[in-house]
């Protein structure tokens, strides 16, 4: 059942517990909130959160853009149990706030899905075409059909850079027109290629081959410029830039550069670095098609969100499991304070997996030995293999749908308790199974020190994970380290701390160094050319 704002006596009223209150703080409309309107054991208020006065009576709260939820809103509604992003970001809702204090938070991964491939492949049409050039002029009285000649899309090369759920849309719909696809995705499978029939190659396989280039990536330390100045220069000459992922994954002054000396021929941009983008200087570009952050923004994918969120917020609160979790399961507050501290431990773990297995991985296993045992330990798997995902998807990965999202991607997941505990009162040892190689990690909880990495691999280590790391793996051999040393000096790259870590005298040894700021590409290759170094990793936390 629905009601409007609250008056004095709605104030007043008490519900029964039997009811679950519900407010809706941004515009969604009846068809999409049906599952919650609908039925008897709900009651719904459709008002802004700011102006609400009696905020501790709502169970749940339903938000899109408009509302920033804060953790001053989050200590009114007191008997709050969950909140629901009717959409994909939750840049508005403080996560960690919620999180401390035992509430859900809930978005619409899918929702938008269908309505961003095809906004994507309307904007490469349009590009190609030059359908929004043409339409100006002929409105503005001309009729100039030579100034206006496209190109076919069929027999071009689509690069697609991140192929999740919408990148794997957007290849059928190319399919359609007929043409080629080569795909960039450092953790999509052979297998996984194989089976959505699409040839995978490196970043720069993509940037040298494709005639129109799309990205779909979410928008990370790594990702972010990610097609900037020495990137863009590697593509061919009259290509297309598309972007409708995130702003910013596009230099726009790197973009704005080689559109400027022909080397683009056209850019594509839904998104931008700063919103809104009015006065952005790539809108003075004839051959840039723009749009105002609308890929997502179409009748059936705002009905899908709302639809979405309004079915998992009844279903949770009748008891059901959160699927699309951002933050933790809703735990007590003393389960949530005895956890913490591994969940911390895993979650970096699974940071520190990530970076440093950059190939294709098949699965992940979680060993778990000691006191650590008593606990629930899935929360923690399932916070290590988000860590581990966190920057490797275009999705937004939580705790609870880590899994399902691993599993999509051919990604085996699974936990063992044993007793092994190397000598330490609580034991984590987390496995990745990769293409090319196998990666472990050993990590405990020290109540005086807080989280160590002791292990990795079959050499011993102690580090407190945090901060600009780089991991090197390199032979035992006199010099090493200096070369090292003086190498990060040259680059002024100071050290904070270091671990060595070898099995015999003059065999196999690692490093891992903690320096004071994060190290470039430059200086990292420049560490791989060393002769006794085999590789170079950076590790950020």
């Amino acid at each position: 059942m629905i009601h409007q704002p609250e008056t004095e006596e709605t104030e007043k009223k008490n519900v029964s517990n039997d009811v679950y209150r519900i407010l809706v703080s941004d515009s969604m409309s009846n068809e999409g909130l049906a599952p919650l309107l609908d039925n008897e054991q709900t009651e719904v208020v459709l008002q802004n959160v700011n102006d609400v006065d009696n905020l501790d009576s709502y169970d749940a709260l339903l938000v899109r853009s408009g509302t920033t939820v804060t953790a001053d809103i989050m200590d009114k509604m007191t008997n709050l149990k969950i909140i629901a992003r009717a959409g994909v970001g939750v840049d508005n809702i403080d996560i960690d706030a919620a999180t401390k204090r035992g509430i859900v938070v809930i978005n619409a991964p899918d929702g938008n899905t269908i309505s961003t491939a095809e906004h994507t492949f309307a904007m490469i049409s349009a590009l190609a075409r030059k359908i929004p050039q043409a339409y100006a002029s002929i409105r503005s009285g001309e009729w100039n059909r030579k100034a206006f000649q496209g190109v076919e899309l069929r027999g071009k090369t689509l690069g697609i850079i991140g192929f999740g759920r919408i990148g794997s849309e957007l290849s059928k719909r190319a399919r359609g027109f007929e043409m080629s696809l080569i795909v960039f995705d450092p953790f999509l499978t052979k297998e996984r290629a194989e089976e959505l029939g699409v040839q995978t190659g490196s970043l720069d396989e993509v940037l040298e081959k494709a005639d129109i280039i799309t990205v779909h990536t979410p928008l990370t330390k790594d990702t972010k410029g990610l097609l900037g100045m020495e990137n863009i220069k590697k593509t061919k000459k009259g290509v297309f830039l598309i972007n409708c992922a995130r702003g910013g994954i596009v230099d726009e002054e790197a973009l704005k550069h080689y559109l400027e000396n022909g080397h683009v021929a056209g850019a594509a941009l839904d998104v931008y670095e700063e919103e809104p983008a009015t006065d952005n200087d790539l809108l003075k570009f004839d051959q840039v098609v723009t749009t105002p952050h609308i890929a997502a923004s179409t009748k059936e994918a705002q009905l899908n969100v709302a639809a979405q969120v309004s079915e998992e917020v009844l279903q949770f609160l009748q008891g059901m499991p959160a699927l699309n979790s951002i933050n933790l399961p809703t735990i007590s507050k003393e389960v949530f304070e005895t956890l913490q501290p591994y969940y911390e431990l895993s979650r970096k773990m699974g940071h520190i997996l990530s970076q440093s297995v950059q190939s294709p991985v098949q699965g992940i296993e979680v060993h778990y030995s000691g006191e650590v045992t008593e606990l629930e330990t899935s929360v923690l798997t399932r916070s290590l293999i988000a860590g581990f995902l966190a920057n490797r998807v275009d999705a937004p990965v939580n705790d609870v749908n880590a899994s399902l999202i691993a599993k999509e991607r051919g990604i085996s997941s699974g936990e063992i308790h044993g007793t092994n505990t190397l000598g330490y009162s609580n034991l984590i040892q987390a496995t990745v199974k990769a293409e090319d190689r196998t990666f472990t990690i050993h990590g405990t909880y020290v109540k005086e020190y807080g989280p160590r990495i002791v292990r990795i691999n079959d050499f011993n280590v102690d580090f407190y994970p945090t901060g600009h790391l780089i991991y090197i793996q390199h032979s035992d051999k006199p010099g090493v380290i200096g070369k090292m040393g003086q190498l990060l000096g040259k680059h002024d790259v100071n050290i904070a701390t270091m671990q060595v870590g070898r099995k015999a005298e003059g065999g196999d040894a690692i490093m891992m160094v903690a320096v004071d700021k994060e190290p470039n590409s430059v200086v990292l290759e420049d560490l791989a050319s060393i002769e006794e170094i085999i590789r170079a990793d950076k590790i950020e936390l």
